[in-house]
């Protein structure tokens, strides 16, 4: 099972992404919790590549497939913006963050919380993130 969605390089557009991919989840096994963190980690590298990468050029767009394989979720960002290799992300520490009250940075150590494997990969300007989970059997 697969489906893509087009999103054109505005904030507004992650309401679209956020229903395409609760109706996507839901038919998977994963349980609620499980959706919930999927559908953030995809949102976050979504949103940070919209408002960074594009710089809200809503002129622009970004790619979002999912596909459902042999009891794993892979859902996979192609976009054509500034590339930001995830696997180089060095996750900020967490009394840094408090101390100096500074908002943001904690997006990234989520997706790699929440996800079983990330991988990176670039061509020139065109980037693909992958985002694997693997499902539950039940």
């Amino acid at each position: 099972m697969s489906q893509s969605l087009k999103l054109y390089c505005d904030t507004s557009q992650l309401s679209l992404l956020r229903q395409f991919l609760e109706d996507f989840l839901i038919s998977t096994s994963l349980n609620e919790l499980e959706r919930h963190q999927v559908l953030l980690a995809v949102e976050e590298v979504t949103a940070n590549l919209i408002i960074h990468s594009h710089a809200c050029n809503s002129t622009e767009y970004i790619q979002v497939n999912t596909l459902i394989e042999n009891g794993l979720l892979k859902v996979e960002i192609h976009d054509q913006g500034a590339g930001f290799n995830i696997l180089d992300y060095e996750e900020p520490e967490i009394d840094q963050l408090i101390t100096t009250k500074r908002k943001g940075g904690l997006g990234i150590m989520l997706v790699k919380k929440f996800m079983d494997k990330i991988e990176f990969e670039t061509n020139g300007r065109k980037n693909t993130c992958r985002l694997f989970k693997l499902l539950n059997s039940k």
